[in-house]
């Protein structure tokens, strides 16, 4: 009979709020060795993830979108919505100016071979495990998946 993803997820997995402050959410990191977090609001529902990609931004800063000038008209050559939801992520004080938002998730009865699959298509590290009511109760890492292709 194949794993299901709650045979091999981290359960009760460490979570934050939106208002958590970044320097919080960077030393729970640091201090566990882990590279991201289900963001949850007050009821418990997942609203984001933050992961150390969304904190590369506070380190490397942003560049500003390339553009020309053509008849006293600035035409931009990238979105520039895109460079001002990055200025956001580098200047962010909290968890929630700096986490992804609707990440990608699963269940726990799922396979591991189609969560996996899952993490491979959208080149995703870690899925938050939700129950039928939204609540987090566990994280799927590849770490996870790995280890448990070991045992087999």
């Amino acid at each position: 009979m194949p794993k299901t993803v709650a045979d091999v997820m981290s359960h009760n997995p460490i979570v934050v709020r939106p208002e958590t402050p970044l320097k919080e959410a960077i030393q729970i990191l640091a201090e566990r060795r882990i590279s991201g977090l289900p963001v949850t609001d007050n009821a418990g529902k997942l609203v984001g993830i933050i992961s150390e990609t969304d904190l590369m931004w506070q380190e490397t800063g942003v560049t500003p979108p390339a553009y020309i000038m053509f008849l006293d008209s600035v035409i931009y050559l990238q979105n520039p919505a895109t460079y001002d939801r990055d200025l956001h992520k580098a200047l962010g004080q909290t968890v929630g100016e700096v986490m992804s938002h609707n990440p990608v998730t699963t269940s726990p009865d799922k396979t591991v071979t189609e969560a996996a699959r899952l993490m491979h298509d959208r080149n995703i590290h870690r899925l938050p495990v939700l129950d039928s009511e939204g609540q987090v109760v566990g994280i799927l890492t590849r770490g996870d998946i790995i280890r448990a292709m070991a045992s087999q």
